[in-house]
């Protein structure tokens, strides 16, 4: 019999998307015969029974093309939001999942969109997911679609802050997207050849983020480039963040749970303008002028890169082939030049950090870059 297949987008979005339906929806429809349809607007969609057909003029022409066709929310299954109040909407996407004759569901997104996934897959539904992030955090996987594009974007932005810097003799501070992991900032930071790269796993002080601006103007450099990210923290607000979460993790009851949340959202909203703090700070301390550029969602924007297209299409096509062998509850990972099924109880609810001891962190160690300790 033909199988017949949903697929949404989840999340925040990012390069590559639109290249994954493409690479799964041509391999399932004309390779293995399948039928497609997409949900509309992420998990909303799912909830609401909003769909399209996908065929082959829908996924014409979309493999360059930023964003997603099918539209995204950041919506939970268990805890969508309806009239103000949290609802458990897994029977209802389930009800619809049968009503809409569906044999598989594939879902594209990150560590919120695997939680979701690993839900429905309890509740018995056959589900796929597919590693979509610039932030390159979820667990499981090598890299993420999207991470590739974001790292080329950030690193671009950081070259063209080199003149500015060099030219008006100032630090300039380049915050990249990164709230609990800093795998972006590292390798833009690296690749666009940052003085200090500034990251959530290695907590700083500014009074050693200040030294090795002073060593290079020891050395005549007149200007410091630094790539912070969004979830870098001194190490005292690092103290802080991390017993606020700590809060969050050990609540019991529902109440302790938002009383927790609304403490860790109060020292998250404290310690928002840490990069423009930072600059202060250093300006005083160095006495050179210290401004501050805040890349944003243009990291996240646009085509994807030839890298990310490449790896959109092979786990598209290769979660394809997984629907036909009825492999499910599984992420497709990407595993150096191949692909590989991670069972979702290993992925959901899990985040991938920069190790310490990481290749990459050892290289800027070696080669002088500042990490802030």
């Amino acid at each position: 019999m033909t199988k017949r297949v949903g697929i949404l987008t989840a999340g925040g979005d990012a390069p590559g998307l639109n290249a994954v339906i493409r690479g799964f929806g041509k391999t399932a429809i004309w390779h293995y015969g399948m039928q497609l349809i997409g949900f509309l607007d992420g998990i909303k969609g799912l909830v609401e029974n909003r769909t399209i057909d996908l065929n082959g003029n829908a996924l014409s022409g979309i493999l360059t093309t930023g964003g997603t066709i099918l539209g995204t929310s950041r919506d939970k299954v268990h805890k969508y939001v309806r009239d103000g109040q949290a609802v458990d909407m897994v029977p209802t996407i389930v009800e619809n999942y049968h009503s809409d004759g569906l044999d598989a569901l594939v879902m594209l997104g990150g560590g919120g969109t695997a939680k979701n996934a690993k839900r429905l897959s309890d509740a018995g539904l056959n589900v796929i997911t597919l590693p979509k992030t610039i932030d390159n955090d979820i667990a499981g996987t090598d890299t993420s679609f999207g991470f590739a594009t974001a790292v080329e974007i950030a690193t671009d932005a950081i070259d063209r802050l080199h003149s500015t810097a060099h030219s008006h003799h100032r630090i300039i501070l380049a915050e990249l997207m990164g709230h609990r992991a800093g795998w972006l900032t590292l390798a833009a930071g690296l690749a666009g050849g940052a003085d200090v790269i500034l990251i959530p796993e290695i907590p700083y002080s500014v009074e050693a983020v200040a030294a090795k601006v002073h060593e290079r103007m020891e050395r005549g450099s007149t200007f410091s480039v630094i790539a912070v990210a969004e979830g870098a923290r001194d190490q005292n607000d690092k103290a802080d963040y991390d017993a606020a979460r700590l809060l969050v993790d050990k609540a019991g009851s529902s109440e302790a749970r938002r009383a927790a949340r609304a403490h860790l959202a109060n020292v998250e909203d404290s310690q928002r303008e840490h990069t423009f703090k930072l600059a202060r700070d250093l300006e005083t301390t160095t006495g050179l002028e210290s401004r501050v550029t805040i890349l944003g969602y243009v990291q996240r924007g646009g085509a994807p890169c030839s890298t990310d297209r490449l790896l959109a299409t092979r786990l598209g096509a290769t979660a394809a082939d997984l629907v036909m062998e009825e492999v499910f509850g599984v992420l497709v990972a990407a595993r150096g030049d191949g692909a590989e099924a991670v069972p979702l109880s290993q992925v959901a609810g899990k985040l991938k950090t920069v190790p310490l001891d990481h290749d990459w962190v050892q290289t800027a160690r070696k080669i002088g870059v500042g990490l802030g300790d």
